[in-house]
């Protein structure tokens, strides 16, 4: 497990604008229960199927070594190669590319106050989603009826932040997620 945490910690400090995807929890009581270890062993197994089809951050080379990488000297090497990469935090603004052709001010504008609105729905959607989500944990024992509710609700508020950015929305998600 602490080869997953060293890899999610490199891509969050790598990629700072990328909403990288929370590790399943490491539970402190009862990790050795056969019952934890294959519930986790299957969350850590969606988690790098999601990874791996990630455009960004399957092809960081860090990830590649991770997947890779099964000597131990090899394993180290890369490790403080990729803790030693320079290109994180705001230095991901040096490999933008400017364009070479105007761009009207108006427009770009429109696209940057477009992109603005959709990520500030889409961070508090998610904060929303998760909150709900752990709610339900904790009270799976109880009725269910209000809960639910608060989840569609929390599943439609993110089908509206998809909305918010119609070049990369797409039509047949936000119907499921919505209905």
């Amino acid at each position: 497990y602490k080869h997953f945490d060293w890899l999610y910690n490199r891509l969050l400090h790598k990629f700072t604008v990328i909403s990288v995807p929370h590790l399943p929890e490491k539970q402190a009581t009862g990790r050795f229960e056969e019952d934890f270890i294959e519930k986790r062993k299957r969350r850590l197994i969606l988690w790098m199927n999601h990874m791996t089809s990630h455009p960004v951050l399957s092809q960081y080379e860090g990830f590649e070594h991770f997947l890779m990488c099964a000597d131990d000297k090899q394993w180290k090497l890369g490790k403080r190669r990729a803790e030693k990469d320079e290109m994180v935090g705001a230095h991901f603004m040096l490999t933008l590319q400017i364009p070479n052709e105007h761009q009207d001010l108006q427009d770009v504008e429109e696209r940057i106050d477009s992109f603005k609105a959709f990520a500030k729905k889409m961070d508090n959607s998610v904060m929303q989603l998760t909150h709900v989500a752990s709610e339900l944990v904790r009270k799976h024992l109880g009725g269910f009826r209000k809960e639910f509710q608060r989840l569609g609700n929390a599943f439609q508020s993110i089908s509206q932040a998809f909305m918010l950015d119609p070049p990369h929305s797409s039509e047949a998600l936000n119907n499921a997620i919505s209905h």
